[in-house]
């Protein structure tokens, strides 16, 4: 099983390039799902053809879905909720406070992932393609299954006799989500972007938020790009070249930054608006050149935390993506380290053998951040 998320800045073509991708696996022999948990709804669209909750079949071997969030908060959620409000007023809370913390911001989003996972996992499917939100969005909701989970083991000690089933059954369906996310043999993100220079910067900051969640990007593929305009005469063929050559700027900067060709898949625009399955074939063709879309591992994932010696205690390495602007601030919490990097912000479990420690200095280079640590390595 291969998990593939789709997502970019809004407008970049995202939608399009996971139903052309899905288009391919197809036709290549792979049962697929592509599945919208964008709540645009445009993955019909794409498709030129009107899409349900449950798959439906598109074409040989090819199927589709479009999740309503909001029927999945209308339905599932309003069970567990009354089940986890009855929970925390049995541990002690009064009614009222009980059931304004199970009002849970992105409840819904964080159904949309919950739905993702049961058509993963009890369909047929070798590879489920996944149209997410808008970037923002998409961040949200893969930052939820931690969130909540973090915030469900605080309000409840682990063993204890007063965490209802309820509690327990959400805990390690969160868990489990998470598992899910962060395992790079299983799921990976296709990060789509348009050749500008303000949605680039957005792509690297993305890139950073999913580094610190542990979510691995297998590749970048860039929409939209301005055709060669040959040998064109007038005032349009002097446009478009200008146009190219800043975009080839753009694409000469995701070089530097350690994005190889195998990793950035270019896509020219189109003067017709691509919809339905033929055209969504043929921008297939022009991305994969009818090879697999999953060959290669692309960028994969490092691990998060790299533990060596110095001569006066630890280097804890963090490995996060960052460039010359990345805003970064970083903080000891307890046994946490808080990273926020571009304004994303993650707790990170530090490691049991430098919770005795103390910090004594951190620095940053392209591949993260660096932290010192001093303190004794003996037992104790």
């Amino acid at each position: 099983m291969r998990i593939l998320l789709f997502t970019g800045k809004g407008g970049v073509g995202k939608t399009t390039l996971a139903a052309a991708t899905a288009a391919a696996l197809a036709g290549r022999g792979r049962k697929t799902l592509v599945v919208s948990t964008d709540p645009a709804h445009s993955l019909g669209d794409a498709f030129g053809r009107p899409l349900g909750a449950e798959p439906s079949e598109v074409d040989d071997l090819l199927h589709a879905a479009q999740i309503d969030s909001r029927g999945l908060v209308d339905s599932t959620w309003r069970e567990l909720r009354q089940e986890l409000q009855s929970a925390l007023a049995g541990a002690g809370l009064e009614s009222l406070d009980a059931e304004e913390l199970t009002v849970v911001p992105g409840v819904d989003e964080l159904l949309a992932l919950t739905e993702v996972q049961r058509l993963a996992e009890h369909g047929p499917w070798e590879t489920v393609v996944v149209d997410c939100g808008p970037t923002a969005e998409t961040l949200r909701l893969l930052a939820l299954p931690e969130a909540v989970s973090g915030y469900l083991t605080r309000m409840f000690k682990p063993g204890a006799r007063r965490t209802a089933a309820a509690v327990r059954r959400l805990g390690a369906h969160l868990d489990s989500l998470r598992t899910l996310l962060t395992d790079p043999a299983t799921t990976t993100v296709r990060l789509v972007l348009t050749p500008e220079r303000v949605v680039v910067a957005e792509a690297r900051r993305t890139l950073s938020s999913l580094a610190l969640r542990g979510i691995g990007v297998d590749g970048l593929i860039v929409n939209r790009l301005m055709p060669a305009p040959g040998f064109w005469r007038g005032a349009a063929a002097t446009w478009m070249r200008t146009r190219r050559t800043q975009q080839n700027a753009v694409l000469a900067e995701l070089a530097d930054a350690g994005f190889g060709p195998d990793e950035v898949k270019p896509v020219e625009h189109r003067a017709v608006e691509p919809v339905g399955l033929a055209a969504l074939q043929e921008i297939a063709y022009e991305l994969y050149r009818g090879l697999d879309p999953l060959a290669g591992k692309g960028k994969g994932v490092t691990p998060l935390l790299q533990v060596s010696e110095s001569d006066s205690g630890y280097r804890l390495r963090i490995a996060v993506p960052l460039h010359r602007d990345s805003e970064v601030d970083l903080a000891r919490v307890d046994d946490d380290l808080a990273v926020t990097v571009d304004g994303f912000r993650r707790l990170i479990a530090l490691p049991e053998m430098l919770r005795p420690c103390r910090i004594t200095g951190a620095e940053s280079d392209a591949h993260g951040l660096v932290v010192s640590l001093a303190g004794n390595r003996g037992p104790g």
